[in-house]
């Protein structure tokens, strides 16, 4: 993913933790987006559904290696660095930059 996108890769480190919304994972899409690690957490934080509920308990802290059982479909995704969103649908895959995840103003370095 990160050589189609044209981005070095970020992969999470040993013993990092991503927020999961493991109560929506049967819902379609499946999304994930990825701020700057920071406390343990890689800043990853994925869910399934159209909307993301705001209800403050929706994500799981789930450490990295427990991710191909809950959710397989995301790791070709997650050595995306920090700023980068993706959806997963029937017949679609969607991936994004969205500078608002770095929470500065910094821009993305594409070519």
């Amino acid at each position: 993913m990160c050589q189609a996108q044209r981005v070095d890769p970020a992969l999470p480190l040993d013993g990092e933790k991503a927020g999961i919304a493991l109560a929506t994972l049967d819902q379609a899409p499946l999304n994930g987006l990825r701020h700057r690690p920071e406390a343990g957490t890689s800043g990853w934080y994925i869910w399934g559904g159209t909307a993301l509920s705001e209800a403050p308990d929706i994500f799981d802290p789930l450490h990295h290696h427990h991710l191909p059982e809950y959710c397989p479909a995301a790791l070709p995704f997650l050595a995306l660095p920090p700023g980068w969103r993706f959806l997963i649908a029937p017949g679609q895959v969607d991936i994004w930059f969205d500078p608002a995840l770095l929470g500065d103003g910094e821009e993305a370095r594409l070519p």
